[in-house]
């Protein structure tokens, strides 16, 4: 498909000796000529991220849908990029928009002749499009069912399913990390059509991003997935995964406390590719707990959280020290002791680092410290009671404990 709609572009951009383009329905680049005499930073920003920011997308849907079946202006906006002045011409198959036929205004005034001979190169993009997307939906569909089979419970699946996406050419082989995002309402409700379309979109735009037959992705009801090959470099799979939470963030409107994702550890092979997306949905899970981990978080990051996250929720619940359970409801008006107490045992003991974190005087530290002994029937400068508060607090965090208390 890339290779017709390039040989289209090239030969009307000879015919017409002007800059031409076409982009897909949400602004993805798919062909552009050599011309690029004016071209301004959106274009060269599509050219080389293969994206443009939502932002953008709105702006030139909106001008679009004003006059679906005609050539349209599409004046400049420098503060999205757009300094050029663009003429569009939509691209139908059936009435379905497929995508966007664009010359550039630098270039000159569009002729009646060019815009016709660019309406008519908008038919044939269309032709090609439906025929990509006829061929790409059962790719797509073949490729769902696969990934589905790859991170399914039956172990008997994930072998044969590793072979057929790299026998069919839908994955290379090699290293494999997953990456899963989820989206939450404050209320615990289920996902609105628009959440669980920005996973999907998000998950496609990124992946838009990345080489051919590296990624493969799945969105779920309440959960999306994307299965990385040949990531070698942490830093590549955390930008990959931070790229994941602006675009589920920005599709969604939603705020980034709403949003988590999380990154499961690398996998020598394919058919290991569930025991790395079961690792990031639990990263992803504790993350949406405990705030303090932020929006983006690989599951060997979690630390204790990820060894209690092991556990029951009701055993974790029952092991929190009854002292410590007292403390958290006296200080559940401010937090301050909650604090103090986190803060101290973090740092080890040290009342220095403690005070300097908190931004109070040691003094205030050492008085607060004895009011948290006196509150929970603990003494600090036991080994066992220090462990057992310290847990206690991070098994409180993780279960809801401590919120529970805040909002009492």
């Amino acid at each position: 498909m890339e290779s017709e709609l390039q040989r289209l572009v090239d030969g009307l951009g000879r015919r017409l000796d002007r800059s031409v383009a076409i982009d897909d329905r949400n602004i993805r680049l798919l062909a552009y000529n050599a011309h690029l005499d004016g071209v301004d930073d959106a274009r060269v920003e599509s050219i080389l991220r293969r994206s443009v920011p939502h932002e953008m997308v709105r702006y030139i849907q909106s001008i679009a849908m004003a006059k679906p079946d005609e050539v349209f202006t599409l004046p400049a906006r420098p503060d999205l990029g757009l300094t050029v002045d663009r003429v569009g011409v939509p691209i139908r198959y059936r009435g379905a928009l497929l995508g966007f036929l664009w010359l550039l205004a630098s270039d000159g005034p569009v002729t009646a002749e060019q815009a016709d001979a660019a309406t008519r190169a908008a038919d044939t993009a269309a032709e090609i499009l439906h025929r990509d997307h006829l061929v790409g939906e059962l790719a797509r569909g073949r490729e769902r069912e696969l990934l589905r089979d790859l991170i399914a419970e039956e172990p008997r699946l994930h072998h044969d399913a590793a072979e057929r996406l790299i026998e069919e050419d839908l994955l290379c082989a090699g290293r494999v990390v997953a990456i899963a995002v989820t989206l939450t309402a404050d209320d615990d409700t289920p996902l609105q059509e628009r959440d669980r379309l920005a996973l999907a979109t998000g998950l496609e735009r990124v992946r838009h991003t990345l080489p051919p037959r590296s990624a493969i992705h799945l969105a779920r009801p309440d959960h999306g997935v994307l299965v990385l090959v040949r990531a070698d470099a942490r830093k590549e799979v955390s930008s990959v995964a931070d790229a994941i939470h602006r675009e589920v963030c920005a599709g969604s409107d939603g705020k980034p406390s709403e949003c988590r994702v999380g990154i499961g550890d690398l996998r020598p092979r394919l058919a290991e590719a569930r025991d790395s997306y079961l690792e990031a949905m639990r990263a992803a899970e504790v993350a949406g707990v405990v705030r303090v981990l932020g929006s983006v978080v690989s599951y060997a990051d979690l630390g204790v959280y990820g060894l209690l996250a092991e556990l029951p929720p009701d055993r974790l619940r029952r092991s929190v020290h009854a002292g410590l359970t007292r403390l958290l409801e006296a200080d559940a008006g401010d937090g301050i002791l909650t604090a103090t107490l986190e803060a101290f045992l973090d740092n080890a003991g040290s009342i220095k680092k403690t005070a300097e974190q908190l931004c109070v005087h040691r003094a205030s530290v050492y008085s607060r410290l004895e009011r948290i002994e006196r509150i929970a029937g603990v003494d600090l400068a036991d080994g066992g009671d220090r462990l057992a508060v310290h847990i206690g607090l991070k098994v409180a965090e993780l279960v809801g404990v401590r919120e529970a208390a805040r909002r009492r």
